[in-house]
């Protein structure tokens, strides 16, 4: 195989990759123990031989262009999948370490993923894990996201989508809401109550519930006097407080529903369900740290629903 890069060039983009993500050329070389003069021709190097410009530079701000955050994204999986070669050779390769970034939806993260993090943690010690819990979509060349877990695949091809579980729903209410409205014996008298719903974040539009009667599924628009936006958890604390019915994750209402706080409604109509996905860009080399996370965490969700 013919030399593409020699060591400057390879210097050149190591380089480039740490002003990208320090933010200027002064911290870059702070970091790699040269001056901002270096870190400037070493820039200029790679736009010479690339013919395009990597940064918008102005007296204040140091912004990566679009070629720019395309050129980091490949030659930030390119590094990494170096620096994992090394470990295989000398063996290093089973000690994950380093920093691990997750953006999970909000229901998902506080009721499957959180709980499992110190027996992770307790395996892996080395590695540091900061989590983000948001329903909406993340940028992740922006934000410096390794994975995401979310309840939908995404509409961009270039992610992955790892399906994890698909999580049953359930329809609750408290006894002491029934006590006083009574309970609904078929979908069609689901209109005599107070539904709680709960708009989706991609759309801001009201998700249906989901039924199944026999082999025929149902989606089911409810109207109600509640409208919960953005956090699903919301919603149900709601229904807790005997606020109406409210279709949710069997898992964030299951210690409710053993402890008799609420009450599963239309069960022979239940056994729907929704998934959620682990999301990570295509073509990113994942390191032994997210390959670890990956590995665990399918490792005790199937286990728990096979439980």
């Amino acid at each position: 195989m013919a030399r593409q890069f020699d060591d400057l060039q390879l210097g050149s983009i190591e380089l480039f990759c740490s002003t990208a993500e320090l933010g200027s050329f002064t911290a870059a070389a702070t970091a790699a123990g040269v001056t901002p003069a270096a870190v400037s021709r070493a820039i200029s190097r790679l736009e010479a031989r690339l013919g395009v410009r990597l940064f918008v530079r102005t007296t204040r701000t140091l912004n990566l262009t679009d070629a720019g955050r395309d050129y980091y994204e490949q030659c930030r999986a390119a590094l990494h999948q170096l620096v994992e070669a090394e470990r295989v050779v000398t063996g290093r390769q089973s000690a994950p370490s380093g920093l691990l970034r997750i953006s999970m939806a909000t229901p998902y993260g506080h009721y499957r993923v959180l709980p499992l993090l110190p027996a992770f943690s307790a395996r892996y010690p080395e590695v540091r894990i900061e989590f983000h819990l948001s329903n909406r979509n993340v940028d992740f060349g922006e934000e410096g996201f390794d994975l995401a877990i979310r309840g939908r695949t995404p509409a961009d091809s270039t992610m992955i989508a790892r399906h994890l579980e698909d999580a049953e729903l359930v329809l609750v209410a408290t006894p002491a809401y029934l006590a006083r409205c009574g309970s609904p014996r078929n979908l069609a008298e689901l209109q005599d109550h107070n539904c709680i719903q709960f708009a989706l974040p991609s759309t801001g539009r009201n998700i249906d519930w989901l039924f199944r009667d026999g082999s025929q599924e149902i989606d089911l628009a409810t109207t109600g006097l509640y409208g919960c936006a953005e956090d699903i958890l919301g919603a149900a604390t709601l229904v807790r407080a005997g606020g109406g019915l409210f279709q949710t994750y069997r898992f964030i209402v299951a210690d409710d529903l053993r402890a008799g706080r609420l009450v599963e409604l239309l069960p022979s109509l239940g056994g729907r369900s929704r998934p959620f996905y682990l999301i990570y860009p295509h073509g990113r080399h994942l390191t032994t740290r997210v390959r670890a996370f990956v590995d665990f965490l399918i490792e005790h969700l199937r286990s728990d629903a096979t439980a």
